[in-house]
């Protein structure tokens, strides 16, 4: 373990173009998100300016657009740590999920078409072959393209929209509860997938329903199991 508490490997290259504040900024917050920085964990600037190869400046100006975004708590005479969410902060985002990807669900049944469907058949296969693996951070990815790709089929832009801009902190409460969830979560991912297929929309929405409730509850009982 590196000194921030980093798992060898998990630093991501700063390869991509753009500003690096901005590169800066989606490291860091891939990081958070997957959890290899924990809610909590104190975020010490020179060592995460060491980690990624930058000077502080850009890891500082990270640190407070993630605060103003609130994945970071910037406290005063100690520094910034990860955020802790709250039982009702989790609980808000993911009952606001629900309501998105039911919407997608039922939108998915009444437009998608055959080559779509495909590719939730593989992605589901490839999310089965990670549980057996035990492989958790290519189970949460996929799970996370799952569900992008139902919400791509949908085809409704704005709604889209607004599932992308709680995507990420799904993928944050996700990750806890991937490996509890495991191989329920892809037999109930089949079932979605039969009802697009059917286009039965009432189905494919009670089951997207049924499925992020699931989830939502696993989330809130993470810690008694």
């Amino acid at each position: 373990m590196l000194s921030t508490g980093l798992p060898q490997g998990a630093v991501p290259k700063l390869e991509r173009p753009g500003p690096l504040r901005d590169r800066v900024y989606e490291a860091l917050l891939e990081l958070i998100t997957t959890r290899a920085l924990q809610p909590g964990q104190h975020l010490v600037e020179s060592e995460l300016a060491g980690h990624l190869g930058v000077s502080r400046q850009p890891v500082r100006e990270a640190l407070q657009r993630l605060n103003t975004e609130g994945w970071v708590d910037l406290r005063p005479a100690q520094g910034a740590f990860v955020h802790e969410p709250t039982e009702e902060e989790a609980d808000q985002l993911l009952t606001v999920r629900t309501l998105l990807e039911a919407e997608a669900a039922r939108l998915a049944a009444a437009h998608a078409d055959s080559a779509g469907i495909a590719v939730l058949e593989s992605l589901c296969a490839e999310g089965e072959k990670a549980v057996a693996a035990d492989d958790v951070d290519a189970a949460v990815a996929l799970n996370a393209r799952f569900h992008a790709k139902i919400m791509e089929l949908a085809g409704n832009a704005v709604l889209a929209e607004l599932a992308a801009q709680v995507d990420r902190r799904v993928r944050w409460y996700y990750t806890p509860v991937a490996r509890q969830r495991g191989q329920q979560s892809w037999t109930e991912h089949r079932g979605m997938i039969a009802a697009i297929t059917e286009r039965d929309e009432q189905r494919a929405t009670e089951l997207m329903r049924e499925h992020t409730e699931h989830t939502r509850r696993s989330y809130h009982a993470r810690q008694q199991s």
